[in-house]
Formats: C-alpha cells, sequence, structure tokens
C-alpha cells in the first residue's frame, strides 16, 4: 500500500498556479548560472537561469568567495544575533556603500546606514523616515506660525492697522475694531491651516512601479491587484506616467497646498501664504523592474530632480533591482544624473545566501531619534552583514572589474535579443534594459485568430506559459516581469558564458517560431 502523499500547506494556490505552466519544478543544486533538478530516474539535469533570483545573484549560485566566508564564520562560531551591541562589520559595509556613491555622483555628503532583510523593508523605513522627517516639519510649522499670531496680537496693541485684504479674508464688518479682525482672522488662519497640514502626506510614484508588498509598500506599487485589496490600509500614491515631465507637473500642482502666516511690516499686519510641507515622498526605479523593465530617461530625472526640490519632496530612488551593479554601474541611478536623498538597496547584497538589505539617507535629513523608533530582529546580524561586506569589497576589485563585465555581458546578451527580435518583428514587441538588467516584451496575442493564444492573452499569463515552454523544452529558466507579463525579463550573473547565451537564443527563436505560426500544440505541455 502506497504511502498517503503529504497535504499540501505551504502556499498550495502558487503551488497550483505554477504546476499549470509548467513551474512547478523542484532545484536540488545551484552553481554559477546552473540550476539542476532532478529526473525520473534521479539524475542531475541542468537549467540555465537567467532569472537571477529577481536580480539576487550579481555573483551567481553559491559564489566561492561567499560560500568560504559563511564556512569560516560558522567554524569561528560567530555570534549571528547579538542585537543592542556595537556592530563594527556594518559600519565597515556602510563605508564602502558610501565610497560607491561618492565615487558615481560626485556627492560628498555621507549617507547613514539603516539595515534590514527585504527590500521592501528598506523602502518601508525609508518612508517612515521622511515622514518622521515631515512631521518635524509640520510640528516645527505650527509653532513658527503661533508666534508669529502672538506678535501680531502685540503689533495691534502698540497701534498696527490690518489692510483691506486682510478685512476681507477674516470676513470682518467695516465697524470692526482692529482687535476683533484680528481675532477673526487668526481664527480662520487656524482652521484653515489645519485642515491642510492635517492631510495624510502625498506620495509620489510611478505607473509601473514596484516597490514591494508590505502594507505601506503596497500603496506605492501602480499594480491594481497588488494595492486595490489593501487601500483603506494605508495613505495612498499619486501615479505619474513614466517619462512625461509635463505629466510630473500637472501632479505636483494639483497636490501642493498653501498655509497662511502672520508679518507685521512697517506698521501694518499682512496674511503671507507659505508652501506647506504635504510632500511625503517621491519613489521611483531608475530602471523598473516588475512594469516591464523600463528605464527613466536623464530629462525626466533631471525634471523629477528640480520639482522635487523646489516642493521640498524627499527623492527616494529603489535600486532593489538595479542596483549592486547589474546595470554596469553600481547605481542605474547615477547613469541618468539623478540623486536620491534616500536609496533603496537588496536583493545581490547578501551574495546569493544572506538575505539583506539597507536604507540610505542623506546627512541633511538623517534624524537620529528614528534610530529608536524603527527597527529590526535580523538587520546587522553576524552572518548577513559580512556577506554584504564581502560582495561589496568584490564588486570594487580591480578598480570596478565586475562593473565592466556587467556592461560587456549585458551588451552582447541585449544584441542576441536584438536579433531575435529583428528577425521576428511580428512576435517581438520590444527590447529593453541596460546592463544585466534586460527584458524582452512578446506582442499582444489578445486578437489572435487562436483561441489558445487568445485565452492566454486575456487570462494574462503568456509570459508564464512560454517560461514554462522553455523551461520544459530547453532548459532554461526565465520568468516574466509581475506587471507586464508578456516581458521576460533576464538578471544573469557577471559569470554568464557565450554557451548559456547561445543556449537562450536558440530557446527564444523557437518560442517565437510557435508565436508566429501559432503552433497551439507545441506549447501546451
Amino acid at each position: 500500500m502506497s504511502p498517503t502523499p503529504e497535504r499540501e500547506l505551504a502556499e498550495p494556490y502558487m503551488r497550483t498556479m505554477l504546476a499549470s505552466a509548467g513551474l512547478d519544478v523542484e532545484y536540488v543544486r545551484a552553481e554559477g548560472d546552473t540550476l539542476y533538478r532532478l529526473d525520473d530516474q534521479g539524475r542531475e539535469v541542468p537549467v540555465t537561469d537567467f532569472a537571477g533570483g529577481y536580480g539576487s545573484l550579481i555573483l551567481g549560485h553559491n559564489p566561492p568567495e561567499i560560500t568560504d566566508l559563511v564556512r569560516e564564520l560558522l567554524d569561528r562560531q560567530v555570534p549571528v544575533y547579538a542585537q543592542t551591541a556595537h556592530h563594527p562589520v556594518a559600519n565597515r559595509a556602510a563605508q564602502l556603500l558610501n565610497a560607491a556613491i561618492t565615487r558615481e555622483t560626485g556627492s560628498v555628503e555621507p549617507y547613514f546606514a539603516f539595515f534590514a532583510s527585504t527590500g521592501a523593508e528598506a523602502v518601508e523605513a525609508a518612508v517612515k523616515h521622511a515622514e518622521f522627517d515631515r512631521a518635524r516639519k509640520v510640528a516645527a510649522l505650527r509653532t513658527e506660525i503661533a508666534e508669529h499670531v502672538d506678535l501680531a496680537g502685540s503689533a495691534i496693541a502698540e497701534g498696527a492697522t490690518l489692510g483691506a485684504a486682510e478685512r476681507e479674508r477674516a470676513g470682518a464688518a467695516p465697524s470692526h475694531t482692529a482687535e476683533q479682525v484680528l481675532s477673526a482672522l487668526v481664527e480662520r488662519l487656524r482652521r484653515h491651516n489645519e485642515q491642510v497640514l492635517s492631510r495624510p502626506p502625498a506620495y509620489l510614484s510611478l505607473e509601473g512601479s514596484f516597490h514591494g508588498k508590505l502594507v505601506g509598500s503596497v500603496q506605492l506599487t501602480h499594480n491594481h491587484g497588488f494595492r486595490e485589496p489593501f487601500a483603506a490600509m494605508a495613505a495612498q500614491a499619486r501615479f505619474v506616467p513614466l517619462n512625461q515631465p509635463d505629466a510630473l507637473t500637472k501632479a505636483v500642482d494639483e497636490l501642493r497646498a498653501w498655509v497662511w502666516d502672520l508679518e507685521v511690516e512697517d506698521g501694518a499686519i499682512r496674511v503671507v501664504e507659505r508652501l506647506a510641507p504635504v510632500f511625503g515622498a517621491f519613489l521611483l526605479e531608475p530602471i523598473q523592474g516588475e512594469g516591464g523593465i523600463r528605464e527613466v530617461t536623464r530629462e525626466f530625472a533631471e525634471r523629477v530632480q528640480d520639482t522635487c526640490a523646489e516642493i521640498g519632496c524627499p527623492i527616494i530612488v529603489d535600486e532593489v533591482q538595479s542596483g549592486m551593479g547589474r546595470t554596469g554601474s553600481f547605481l542605474a541611478s547615477s547613469s541618468i544624473g539623478l540623486r536620491g536623498d534616500y536609496y533603496t538597496l537588496s536583493k545581490s547584497l547578501g551574495g546569493g545566501i544572506a538575505k539583506s538589505s539597507v536604507m540610505l539617507v542623506r546627512e541633511e535629513l538623517y534624524r537620529g531619534e528614528f534610530e529608536m523608533l524603527h527597527s529590526s530582529t535580523f538587520a546587522k546580524d553576524g552572518i548577513s552583514t559580512p556577506i554584504a561586506v564581502r560582495v561589496l569589497e568584490t564588486l570594487e576589485a580591480e578598480d570596478g572589474a565586475a562593473y565592466r563585465r556587467a556592461a560587456e555581458r549585458g551588451e552582447r546578451l541585449k544584441s542576441v535579443l536584438e536579433s531575435v527580435r529583428a528577425d521576428f518583428p511580428d512576435v517581438v514587441e520590444d527590447v529593453r534594459g541596460r546592463g544585466l538588467m534586460l527584458g524582452l516584451e512578446f506582442r499582444d496575442t489578445s486578437e489572435s485568430p487562436s483561441e489558445v493564444f487568445r485565452f492566454l492573452a486575456e487570462a494574462d499569463i503568456l509570459g508564464y506559459v512560454l517560461s514554462g515552454y522553455l523551461l520544459r523544452t530547453h532548459g532554461v529558466r526565465v520568468l516574466p516581469t509581475a506587471s507586464a507579463v508578456n516581458t521576460l525579463r533576464f538578471a544573469p550573473s557577471i559569470g554568464l558564458t557565450d554557451e548559456a547565451i547561445g543556449q537562450l537564443e536558440t530557446a527564444l527563436r523557437d518560442v517565437a517560431r510557435i508565436l508566429r505560426d501559432r503552433d497551439e500544440q507545441a506549447l501546451t505541455p
């Protein structure tokens, strides 16, 4: 009698979805850009991995420089969790991060580091810190205006006057005394200011953005399906079309607000309007990952920088997928001249082994008290932090040889994707990205004569089915981007070989032929 199979309790719905596309494969070993699964006889079967842990594997699976370090740490019995203690290795990691940012941006202003475990956690920390700083600005503004109101009261007692505009704003009658007018004006000022300053913070994000799926970060993620079920739980964002500077200006103009203040000058009291600190932050990825591998242009980055400086809105640059050298530079944002008030990094910071992330905030905005309000149990632990240091040292070694390698391998891979596009223009819509963060978008099949291909488009699963076919038939592992599933992403390591690129080209040409010929039989398991 055969044993009863165990009931699937670990995300069974996801397992079913993966199985429907042929992606429910168990991998038993990994090295470089290769995963291994077992066949029916228990033999290892290699799979070339272009998914790259969603960008977590800039050094590949189980890189020797990292696995050797982990063994050394375990042999030394380092304290993995010794919270509320001095962590000099974390400071070393922060110093290396700053050195890389300084080299690429030219800025000598230091960034203070808050370590965490995941990219979404780093984003949440940045948003929380930005709101902590904004709340301080609101409190300071309230205090300053209250002081000015008191000064106006003293000025009235000494014979100061109020002009016609102030009397009209106060709704005063001609017979009202200056004291009565001021009293009414102050009451209206307080009501107006309270209405403005008690609003939830205004967040700006980009259409196509992905910043995580936690309570706060999911509201900054554009994908409606991820965001809408939890809309009541956190402040909402205003999503701006990518690379449309005028749309950004329009959004800002609609969101900005002013408070009233009082000014005494030459024996007269007048109302002045001051820009209110209503903007929480502008979050953007220099290259959108889940949005289909779409790049922010230099022109748009300049408008973002100038606009945010004008309205006092901090910029959070999300480099969780695009950072750590993947695009040929440590930060993808540095190539378009974008400087962040905050940076978030993760994924490859863990060397393909650890879960690690960091939020960086520049010195002018840094608030030390925040460290007492925000913490992470697994931050700065005795394994992930030394790994982060080793990863950063590896990337920076030989005057940044890893970055040059990423750029060169990326150019080679992109040229192959472009050649597939050129030979199958009716099937391939676009090739996008930079370095080893690339995407190939297939054309929409919603109007295909094939009922199967129409269904794949309507169900929004074409990319997953294509990924299953590539895995099953060619031993190539790719995955679509989450919010643009017709786009397959490619995020391999800097160790990517020409042989692996050739294997991928053969596989993609096969898929393109199937789509061109509407070969339903070949595509379905």
